[in-house]
C-alpha cells in the first residue's frame, strides 16, 4: 500500500492555541479509492479534512506537527504554493456555495484564475466538469442563468463540477449531502462512486449508512484520536475494537 499512496499523514498533530485538537494520526489515502472519516460531532474529522489543502492557515493561531504528504512531498513545506495545492487537492464543502454569477461563470471562475482565458477552452472545461459533475443534462440550456437559480442538489453539483474544473487528483468533502433531500443525496453518492475512478476521494460523514454504501476505507476518529481504520466491510461487519463497535451500532455518538 505505502507505493500507491497518493497523500499520507504521518504522526501528525493539530492545535487551535494550546488546545490539541488531532493527536497523532497517521492515515493513507490510496488513489481511486473513497475513504470516509466517520465518528461524532467535535472529534476532529473536519479538521483533519481540512489540513489536508491547508484550509486551516486561515485560521489564526492554529499550528500542525507531523508530516502530510502528496505523492511524496510535504504539504506544508515553505516553498509550497497553497494555490496550486489546492487545485490539486479540490475541496466541497457541507452547504452548496454557488457564487452569484452565472453557471457558466461559476463553473469557469478557477479555470480564470488559473490563467485560462481562450472562451472555447473555457467552454469545453466547463462543459467536461458539468458532465462529470452528472449536472450537465440539467443546465446545458440554462448556462447564462444564475447558479443561485439551481435547486439544493443541483447547486451542490455544481459545486463539484467547479472543483472538478481545474482537474484536481484528490477530492476532500465535507459532508456533502447532509444539507439534502435524499434524492439530491443518492445522486451525489452515484456522482462519487463514478468520480473514484479518476480521483482520491476523502469524505467526512455523520451517516453510517452512506459511509457503507460509498467507501472502500472507513476511518473511524474520535476525541482527536483516529480508533480504527480498515476496508469499510470490515469496519462495519467486524471491527477489532469494541470502541468502533459501540459507535456503529449506536450506542454512542
Amino acid at each position: 500500500m505505502a507505493n500507491t499512496a497518493k497523500m499520507a499523514v504521518k504522526n501528525m498533530d493539530f492545535y487551535y492555541g494550546s488546545f490539541k485538537a488531532l493527536d497523532g494520526i497517521t492515515l493513507e489515502f490510496t488513489s481511486q479509492e473513497v475513504t470516509a472519516l466517520i465518528g461524532p460531532s467535535g472529534c476532529g474529522k473536519s479538521t483533519f479534512l481540512r489540513s489536508l489543502n491547508r484550509m486551516n492557515d486561515i485560521i489564526p493561531d492554529t499550528r500542525i506537527e507531523g508530516e502530510i504528504l502528496l505523492d511524496g512531498e510535504y504539504i506544508y513545506s515553505s516553498d509550497v504554493d497553497v494555490v496550486e495545492l489546492r487545485k490539486r487537492v479540490g475541496m466541497v464543502f457541507q452547504k452548496p456555495n454557488p457564487f452569484p454569477k452565472t453557471i457558466l461563470n461559476d463553473v469557469a471562475y478557477g479555470l480564470r484564475i488559473n490563467g485560462i482565458k481562450n472562451k472555447t477552452e473555457l467552454k469545453d472545461r466547463v462543459e467536461a466538469s458539468l458532465k462529470a459533475a452528472a449536472i450537465w443534462d440539467e443546465v446545458k440550456e440554462r448556462l447564462q442563468e444564475s447558479a443561485l437559480s439551481l435547486s439544493g442538489g443541483q447547486q451542490q453539483r455544481l459545486c463539484i463540477a467547479r472543483a472538478l474544473a481545474v482537474e484536481p487528483e484528490v477530492l476532500l468533502m465535507d459532508e456533502p449531502a447532509s444539507a439534502l433531500d435524499p434524492i439530491a443525496t443518492q445522486k451525489i453518492e452515484e456522482l462519487i462512486r463514478k468520480l473514484k475512478h479518476r480521483y482520491t476521494i476523502i469524505i467526512v460523514t455523520h451517516n453510517m449508512q452512506q459511509a457503507a454504501r460509498i467507501s472502500d476505507v472507513t476511518a473511524f476518529f474520535y476525541m482527536g484520536k483516529l480508533i480504527e481504520v480498515d476496508k469499510t466491510d470490515i469496519i462495519f461487519t467486524k471491527p477489532h475494537l469494541k470502541q468502533t463497535e459501540d459507535y456503529i451500532t449506536g450506542r454512542f455518538g
